[in-house]
């Protein structure tokens, strides 16, 4: 299973490994929002749940002793890949490259 949260912590879905949704946690203040934007938001939680979870089985078969061969032949993401998606996912929601400002 793996999680994952949208920015504003309003929007939660448990998935398979796989990205099937198991659960889906909606505020009800999204609920307002446009049907499809509401449902690309939840399509992306359960994508980004996905690879977070193929990082997880890739650390998982690497410290069970597989043989980075094995890993790569099962394309299973890397953590650039999912470092690499989430700043494309904050490019795209307008997220500043900084939380910190000048004094």
């Amino acid at each position: 299973m793996a999680a994952a949260t949208s920015r504003t912590g309003n929007i939660a879905v448990l998935t398979t490994d796989q990205g099937l949704p198991t659960s889906v946690r909606i505020e009800p203040a999204e609920l307002r929002k446009d049907p499809g934007l509401l449902a690309a938001e939840v399509l992306r939680l359960c994508q980004q749940a996905a690879m977070k979870a193929g990082v997880a089985r890739r650390d998982e078969l690497r410290a069970g002793g597989v043989s980075n061969e094995i890993i790569d032949a099962m394309n299973l993401p890397r953590p650039d890949d999912l470092a690499r998606a989430e700043y494309e996912d904050d490019a795209v929601a307008g997220a500043p490259g900084s939380w910190m400002r000048s004094v």
